[in-house]
């Protein structure tokens, strides 16, 4: 018979049970009440969406679906768009002289049609410069959950564990809570209540009383937030904003968070790929997610995908799967100017323990990493100094910029390849173009899996085909910001023409005839006195009204001259300029400063030296002094502000200068860019591969030479 248990010490330990449930509920129903908020808010928006959407359709759609309705009798009675329709009831419709009620009511029929597949279309986003009262209510909506989200998903993870034992036990422990219950209770139900008994009082003493206190915060967050505070709040992490709809409302966010392009059975094996994150500091997109369970599951894999999607998160996001497995050894190739970055950012959003390998001192961290384990974060230069041992393999090998080691026979290559040999899994990124040149590719794809670049090799010449993108989708996935971010802010690209004044327009023609190339496509900004530069005070201008829309401004060049001089002349409101020659850490210690400043700050940068590798969202405001060579030069650096974590609309402004090679090299990079457009598979190789050649640049100023000429000679 068992033994019988104290009526108190039942008694306490059911109303201990009964008292954490009940609290752990009552953290859940404010959860689920949250939700239904932000998911009421987003309808709402969405709803808004389509209002708008058919107040642009034209009431002539009625007539696709059904022949015979008066239409020109509706637009002589003032509904001219579906928005109108949509407003009016069937009385006011057949109110109308020439419809009848029949007749109104098939044109509400036809309307509310459209309307819905119009609704089932429509996609939301938030957008710091689209503020209404619908997005700012949706806003604050999120916002209000994000704030409790860590304490709700502890609650339900904690009750969701428990809830079913705990409620049978408590079932089952009753007779004992009271005299007459127990004894009328058989021997079966007295076995029973004693055993609930003691798993209820293990339970509590072997810390769940302790998890659940730690848990149900003594007082939630306030569930009504402004959307003033509520904007503020998004604009210094939109990210997790977005991320929070992908979970709520997923019938309102672009995203493929099934196949992302891969063929349907790889994305079936992918999709079971365990990924564990505990001690990744921050949350992941679903794509990237996905990203980081097809390196998992791939092994030895080259990520293309475009600058801004979070590669670096995803590297960091499958490290710590595999640490959380068990694995020690993790190591990042990178070049020279992102060391500090990759440091950076593994020591921020992870545990991960991080070791730059690096200058004097690579040996004896080398040494440190090869004993204790971690990150070790180094350099193609320094690969060469690494003496890897014979017996020695590690877990996972990432090399950022890859395109870096695009050619077989450079000493970088050879060494990143010995070193890859060591890896269980190998890592290559690039968001860079590889140059429309499906060699270069094959190339890297055959480090990591000869047996993939040996299927294709003799297959180069189909590479925009579907079939060819089958063949190395296990070994090479890239993704497009259009495809995954739908949520990105506009990009607003602007041409702004500058008129030269007399003194440019001299100094631009003697340039030319002097044959003095580098000073005429530095046209306007080799004026010794800016405030004689017509460039300058565009300049000036698109500065002042960023701060007065709250922005921040970046300035890029390829010409060192032109950004000193921008420094000089704008110097009580600009951040140090980044260039070659500024180390590493330095860069960084500027960027960190830069997102700090105040609105109408101005950070300059030479375009070859900050144009890939940093993260600058804080910069909603991007110039380009000049045209560049090659679009991908400054598509890489619009990249570095127009990103995942932007929260509002980027603008460009490209200064161009009137009747000068300016014109020329926008208008011959525009027209190649076109053709590729229209023929390049953009998910093989990258948009951005014309580059002006050297050739063609002296012909453009032969013909400039030829027109000043001309004109000299005219006047």
């Amino acid at each position: 018979m068992a033994k019988p248990v104290l009526v108190s010490d039942a008694k306490k330990v059911i109303k201990t049970h009964q008292d954490l449930l009940n609290s752990l509920s009552n953290v859940i129903k404010r959860e689920d009440k949250l939700i239904s908020s932000v998911v009421s808010a987003a309808n709402s928006l969405a709803e808004q969406e389509v209002a708008l959407l058919l107040k642009d359709i034209s009431i002539d759609e009625l007539s696709r679906e059904k022949k015979g309705l008066r239409i020109k009798t509706l637009k002589d009675a003032g509904y001219s768009t579906l928005a109108d329709i949509n407003k009016a009831t069937p009385t006011a419709l057949s109110a109308v002289n020439g419809i009848s009620e029949e007749a109104a009511k098939e044109i509400k029929r036809i309307s509310a049609d459209i309307a819905k597949k119009s609704r089932s279309e429509v996609k939301i986003k938030l957008n710091a410069d689209n503020r209404t009262s619908f997005s700012g209510a949706l806003a604050a909506a999120v916002c209000a959950y994000k704030a409790d989200m860590a304490t709700f998903e502890k609650c339900r993870s904690i009750y969701d564990g428990n809830f079913d034992s705990v409620n049978k036990a408590l079932a089952d422990i009753a007779p004992a809570a009271g005299g007459l219950k127990w004894a009328f209770a058989s021997n079966s139900k007295r076995e029973a209540a004693v055993n609930a008994y003691l798993m209820l009082d293990s339970l509590l003493k072997n810390g769940y009383k302790t998890e659940c206190e730690t848990a149900i915060p003594k007082k939630l967050k306030p569930s009504f937030i402004t959307p003033e505070a509520a904007w503020k709040d998004f604009s210094s992490d939109p990210i997790i904003y977005m991320t929070i709809l992908e979970k709520l409302c997923p019938e309102f966010c672009e995203t493929d968070d099934t196949l992302y392009g891969l063929p349907e059975d790889l994305a079936a094996e992918i999709n079971e790929e365990p990924l564990i994150l505990d001690g990744l500091k921050c949350t992941l997109r679903r794509y990237q997610e996905w990203g980081a369970k097809y390196i998992l599951h791939q092994k030895r894999v080259l990520l293309g995908d475009e600058m801004g999607l979070g590669k670096t998160v995803q590297a960091i996001a499958a490290m710590v799967s595999l640490c959380n497995s068990g694995e020690m050894h993790f190591m990042v190739i990178c070049p020279a100017s992102v060391l500090s970055n990759w440091y950076r950012e593994i020591k921020k959003h992870s545990g991960l323990r991080a070791v730059k390998i690096h200058g004097d001192g690579r040996d004896g961290e080398f040494a440190d990493w090869l004993k204790n384990g971690g990150v070790g974060v180094t350099t193609f230069e320094t690969t060469g100094f690494l003496n890897m041992p014979e017996d020695f393999n590690f877990s996972m090998l990432t090399v950022d910029e890859a395109h870096y080691i695009k050619n077989p026979g450079a000493k970088r290559t050879q060494n990143t390849k010995a070193i890859c040999a060591h890896a269980a899994r190998a890592l290559f990124m690039t968001g860079t173009a590889l140059e429309n040149n499906v060699d270069e590719m094959i190339s890297l794809i055959d480090i990591l899996s000869p047996s993939v670049a040996g299927s294709v090799k003799d297959f180069a010449f189909m590479s925009r085909a579907s079939q060819f993108k089958e063949k190395i989708a296990p070994v090479y996935y890239r993704r497009r910001r259009d495809d995954v971010l739908k949520e990105l802010p506009e990009l607003i690209e602007n041409k702004d023409w500058c008129t030269l004044n007399k003194n440019e327009e001299k100094l631009y023609e003697d340039a030319i005839l002097s044959k003095k190339y580098t000073d005429a496509r530095r046209v306007s900004w080799n004026m010794e006195n800016l405030d004689l530069s017509s460039k300058a005070q565009r300049l000036k201008e698109i500065i002042e009204d960023a701060k007065e829309d709250g922005r921040k401004v970046i300035v890029f060049s390829f010409f060192l001259d032109t950004i000193e001089k921008i420094t000089a002349y704008f110097k009580d409101i600009c951040m140090p300029p980044i260039n070659g020659s500024v180390p590493p850490a330095k860069r960084q210690e500027i960027i960190d400063a830069f997102d700090k400043a105040p609105s109408g700050t101005v950070l300059p940068a030479q375009i070859t030296s900050a144009g890939t590798g940093l993260n600058i969202q804080t910069a909603s405001v991007v110039v380009i002094c000049e045209p560049q060579f090659k679009p991908s030069t400054e598509n890489q650096a619009i990249s570095r502000a127009y990103r995942m974590g932007q929260a509002r609309n980027v603008l460009v402004h490209r200064l161009l200068a009137d009747d000068t090679i300016d014109e020329k090299i926008t208008d011959l990079l525009e027209e190649k860019q076109a053709v590729f457009d229209a023929f390049a598979d953009e998910s093989v190789s990258a948009l951005e591969s014309f580059e002006l050649d050297e050739k063609t640049f002296g012909n453009m100023m032969s013909e400039e030479t030829e027109r000043i000429n001309k004109k000299n000679k005219s006047v």
